[in-house]
């Protein structure tokens, strides 16, 4: 019953970590057009979470240091849904802005705690990373899906549709109280500080700057990149919706087959390579709908075994979530700049390709970084890393 509970809260938590930033984007023109929003404003709201998940995830080893590993949990959901339900009133782009900062703080913080927080409850269990993984893709994948019904269901009032999504919140809150009452969780450790010095967290840090990069700018842009290439509107979002989606079964299998066999490498490098294909495919013309659903099952492995990386390369929850705060701190900044860099291409070309050639550039660096991290684990050598 104590681990149903803990993967219950785990699950109602890692659904709250995208809402805020994917349910945007299918509303960005009713918004732009209600608030008189320019373009480069429009693009803080989805950009300027993703930078914020890089600068303040850093902070969440110290939080949960003071507070303990749940409180801190606790606090970051508690930013991320009055974030979500302040955007119910919003009148102003100011205070827009303002709920896309705040919710950045909460994801930010959220994401590095909840690895720690594997690491604490299921230190012999990293596959369980796949319910973490799971619900995140799953919260992104509503929030997309539905948020256009939810705009007609509240009758073109796209304040209500934004912060709708502030009940997966108060949900995740009401479950977590039941573990902040008790005492806070006493973390094995002599040293959470932030691993800067090691050059193995460095490249895993690199990684994931390379992975989140490819992730956010395939999410951003990839409707218009279809759209392009001559594709209808239905077509593009029918392309980013089997995007998201078939990261759910990838997501959910693939940590749990390399938690029980090992061979971590091979897997990394493999899911690039279906990612490199995939973008491949939408330069020489295939059906996006097969390209898009190539780069989404490569996602759908890489972000999983990226979030599992430090709980198998750690021994105690705070160094976890110490190494899951530097790699997430400076991946995501690296990331938010993906989607930047697309859109400057595309006014200097007038086409996407130039960008496209620069993810496979991207993508093959990544899986050199992969390759570095060390020759492929055998199942042996992660259970000794297991304890």
């Amino acid at each position: 019953m104590r681990t149903f509970y803990y993967l219950l809260a785990l699950t109602l938590a890692a659904l709250n970590l995208r809402p805020a930033i994917t349910s945007i984007s299918p509303l960005l023109e009713s918004i732009q057009d209600s608030l008189g929003m320019s373009g480069a404003t429009a693009s803080l709201l989805t950009t300027l979470p993703v930078l914020c998940m890089g600068i303040f995830s850093p902070f969440a080893a110290v939080i949960s240091k003071k507070i303990g590993l749940e409180r801190a949990i606790f606090v970051s959901l508690i930013f991320i849904t009055v974030a979500t339900l302040m955007r119910g009133v919003v009148g102003s782009v100011v205070l827009l802005v303002v709920t896309a900062f705040l919710a950045g703080i909460g994801i930010g913080l959220a994401g590095p705690l909840l690895s720690g927080f594997i690491k604490q409850h299921f230190p012999t269990k990293p596959g369980f990373v796949s319910v973490y993984s799971v619900s995140l893709v799953i919260g992104a994948g509503i929030a997309t899906g539905f948020a256009v019904p939810v705009y007609d269901g509240f009758s073109g009032n796209w304040q209500l549709a934004l912060a709708v999504w502030g009940a997966l919140g108060v949900i995740a809150l009401l479950a977590w109280i039941g573990l902040i009452q008790k005492r806070p969780t006493a973390l094995k450790t002599t040293n959470a500080a932030l691993p800067f010095r090691d050059k193995r967290a460095l490249l895993i840090t690199l990684f994931f700057g390379f992975m989140a990069t490819v992730f956010y700018t395939v999410t951003a842009w990839a409707a218009p990149i279809v759209i392009s290439f001559g594709y209808s509107t239905a077509m593009a979002a029918a392309g980013v919706t089997v995007f998201q989606f078939i990261q759910i079964p990838v997501s959910l299998v693939l940590p749990s087959i390399v938690s029980k066999y090992g061979y971590i490498t091979p897997a990394l490098i493999g899911c690039s390579a279906i990612e490199l294909v995939g973008v491949i495919c939408l330069l020489v013309g295939v059906h996006p709908l097969l390209a898009l659903g190539l780069i989404g099952f490569g996602a759908g492995g890489l972000f999983p075994l990226a979030l599992m990386i430090p709980i198998i390369e750690t021994d105690t929850a705070d160094k976890a979530s110490a190494l899951s705060a530097l790699n997430q701190g400076g991946g995501y900044i690296f990331a938010a700049l993906g989607p930047l860099a697309v859109g400057t291409l595309f006014d200097v070309f007038g086409t996407f390709k130039p960008a496209l050639y620069v993810l496979l550039v991207v993508i093959m660096s990544m899986g050199v970084v992969q390759y570095l991290l060390g020759r492929p684990a055998k199942v042996e050598e992660v259970k000794n890393k297991l304890g």
